[in-house]
C-alpha cells in the first residue's frame, strides 16, 4: 500500500519544484527552513537523506532529483 505525502512535505517539494533557490538556501542551512514546514521527525530525516544525495547531481538535475527521492522514500 503507497501511503500518501504529508500536506507539509508536499509543500516543501512544491515550493523547492518552483524555486530553485530555495533549494540552494535548504542545502546550505536545511534547519531554519524546515521548521516553516509541518514535518514529522521521520519526515525530516528523509528531507535531509534527500538532500544528501543531492551533493553528487548536478545542478540541473536538483529539483527533479530531490522530488523523486522523497517520492519514493514515502511510497515505500
Amino acid at each position: 500500500m503507497i501511503r500518501t505525502m504529508a500536506q507539509g512535505l508536499r509543500e516543501l517539494v512544491g515550493r523547492v519544484m518552483i524555486d530553485p533557490e530555495f533549494l540552494a538556501e535548504l542545502q546550505r542551512a536545511p534547519e531554519p527552513l524546515l521548521t516553516q514546514y509541518e514535518l514529522s521527525d521521520a519526515e525530516r530525516a528523509t528531507v535531509r537523506q534527500a538532500l544528501a544525495r543531492l551533493t553528487k547531481t548536478p545542478a540541473s538535475e536538483r529539483r527533479h532529483e530531490f522530488r523523486s527521492t522523497l517520492i519514493s522514500r514515502v511510497a515505500t
